[in-house]
Parts: structure tokens; sequence; C-alpha cells
């Protein structure tokens, strides 16, 4: 059974019955610190973009000359195609459509297929410079260092150009689209400006910390994405980001889980079914991909305590009483480069 919100329970602020002490910290110090310390510059997203491009452009001069290429498109996508990337980022996301009659389905010999399909595309890179990971083929950008990941996708020509990806986590085949990916996050920051994004790349900073503090927490940058996107949804208001944050923390910590999330832009959300998984939040273009389904419940279970422990430092830092204690108890959620 799904436990979706009901609707009145979307999103009173926890903070309204008490006045916030926004004196030490407030919302334009978080923004100066999103600035400084967690945003990717536009001017370096740029020249990622420009980076992944110029991949695509050389493989389009390619297939121009040889149309029954295998590879027939290039893609960006995750954080930096979405607007989410932190100023920390260390690879391009590329998706890579090839053509699944002629490609093969195993995932070692896909991979290793692509690369010299790449090889073949590209004669002016150097054989180091086109590496074969599990999942994917990553090249590097001798001038600058940069590393594009290239991740192939089965494509028989849908036109919303979905197609089947190799899941990382089980090798299974799922259906997927770049294209309507990003469509669902720029619906997301059309209806809430610049906020959605910002928000979610405070929470993708909070959880990195942790995840180099602990390596047994996990909490994909997806899952993030989606559980703000489904906050968004149901009006909570991303403008001031001590109080979204704050929001943010208290849903997580306090459903516990038990919402699974769901979209309706692509598919009916009862359709998506999953039993005996103690986290379900669902891929938004594929209603049988449970983007959580092996997280374990004591994977849950530390993302929770997480952000129960977020939510009570920045409950503390709106109470504090001297900017010393209020930029301590923001530490705690950002760490020790937080500073105003």
């Amino acid at each position: 059974m799904y436990s979706f919100l009901p609707y009145e329970h979307r999103f009173v602020n926890r903070h309204e019955e008490r006045s916030m002490s926004r004196e030490h910290v407030n919302h334009a110090d978080l923004v100066r610190f999103a600035d400084e310390r967690v945003n990717l510059k536009r001017e370096d997203a740029t020249d990622l973009r420009a980076q992944a491009n110029r991949l695509r452009d050389r493989l389009e001069t390619y297939l121009a000359d040889h149309p029954d290429f295998a590879l027939r498109k290039m893609l960006l996508s995750g954080s930096l195609a979405k607007g989410t990337a932190l100023k920390s980022i260390s690879d391009i996301d590329v998706g890579c459509y090839v053509s699944s009659d002629s490609a093969p389905e195993k995932i070692t010999d896909l991979v290793d297929w692509l690369a010299k399909k790449l090889e073949t595309a590209f004669p002016n890179f150097k054989p180091e410079q086109i590496k074969r990971k599990t999942y994917s083929v990553s090249v590097n950008f001798i001038t600058t260092g940069n590393e594009v990941d290239i991740v192939p996708i089965l494509y028989t020509g849908d036109p919303q150009w979905r197609g089947d990806l190799v899941s990382q986590d089980t090798g299974e085949r799922l259906m997927t689209s770049v294209p309507m990916h990003l469509d669902f996050i720029r619906k997301r920051k059309a209806a809430n400006d610049k906020h959605y994004a910002q928000v979610v790349r405070f929470m993708k900073f909070w959880s990195q910390r942790l995840k180099q503090q602990d390596e047994n927490f996990r909490f994909k940058s997806f899952m993030i994405e989606l559980i703000v996107a489904y906050l968004a949804d149901r009006g909570l208001v991303f403008s001031d980001y001590p109080s979204a944050l704050a929001q943010v923390f208290a849903f997580i910590a306090n459903d516990d889980f038990e919402t699974a999330i769901a979209f309706s832009d692509y598919y009916d959300p009862k359709s998506c079914t999953a039993q005996g998984v103690p986290v379900r939040i669902w891929d938004p273009v594929n209603n049988k991909n449970n983007v959580s389904a092996l997280y374990t419940v004591q994977n849950k279970d530390r993302i929770v305590e997480a952000a129960l422990d977020a939510g009570d430092a920045i409950d503390s830092a709106l109470r504090a009483i001297t900017k010393g204690e209020t930029v301590r108890y923001w530490q705690k959620i950002f760490g020790p480069t937080f500073n105003v």
C-alpha cells in the first residue's frame, strides 16, 4: 500500500509557531555560502558542457559520413545537464545511445564494444584517453584533465529517446530516457525559480560530507532530487533556505521513508508496486524502476538519523543567542567551511 501524504499534511512550516532568529545566519548568508563553496561556477559549468558537446559534435560529424554507425547519439546527462552540479564535480555524465541490434547485452562485452566504437569515431584520441570502466567508458581530455563518463543506452529508435540502461546496481536492463528525465527536472525548476536546484545542491553537499565521514552512508543524488521534487509538487516553498532545508530534513526524519515517492508525469503512480523493501522512490520515467530498491533497513536508518541530526542543528541554530553558536550549529550540517 502507498502512503502518499494526505492533502491536509502538505507543508505547514513547523517553525511558524515561534519566532525564527535570523540575526546571525539568514537566507542571504546561505546564498553566499552556496556561491562560494557549494555551487559549480557558471563559467566552469559552461566549459564542462562545451567539452561534452565537442564529443557530441564529433560523433554527429562521423555519423554524417557513416550513417549506419552503431552509435546513434550522445546526450549530456547527470547533474551538469540538470543544473544541480556541485563545485566538487569530478566527471561529466553523457548518455550514449547505441543500436541495440548490433550491441552485445552482457555489460562487460558492451563496455568493451563501446570503447572500440569510440576509438573508431574519435581517431585523434590516444588509446590511454579512452578507458573501460565497470559500466561505462571514460574519455579524458588531456588539455583540461576533465573526464567524460559515457554510459551506453541500448536504443531501438523510440522518438522520445527511450532506451535500456544496464543497471549499475544489478546488471539488469532498465528503461530510461535522458530527455524525459531532463524535462522532469526542468518542470520543477520552472515552478520554483532557481530555488529547487539550490535546495537539491545543499542536500547533496550535506550528503557528500556524510559519505566522506562514513563509508557505510549511502544516499544517491538521484534520490535527493526526487525527494525534493516530491515536496515541491506538494507545496513546499523553497525561497527561504533555512526554512526549506529544515522542512526537507523534517520530512525525511518524520516520514522514515514510509511514503512511496512516485510521479504522474509519465505514468500513473498507482502502477508502481514493490513489496518487502524499506525505501520506495520511483524513477519518474519508469514505473518498474525503484531507484532505492537495494537500500537496506540499515541504509535507511542512517539517512533518517542524519536528517534528524541536521534538523535538530537547524532548530538549535535558529534559537542560538550568539553568532558563534549559530555558526557552529550550521557547521554540523555543512562542515567547518561554513562561515558568515
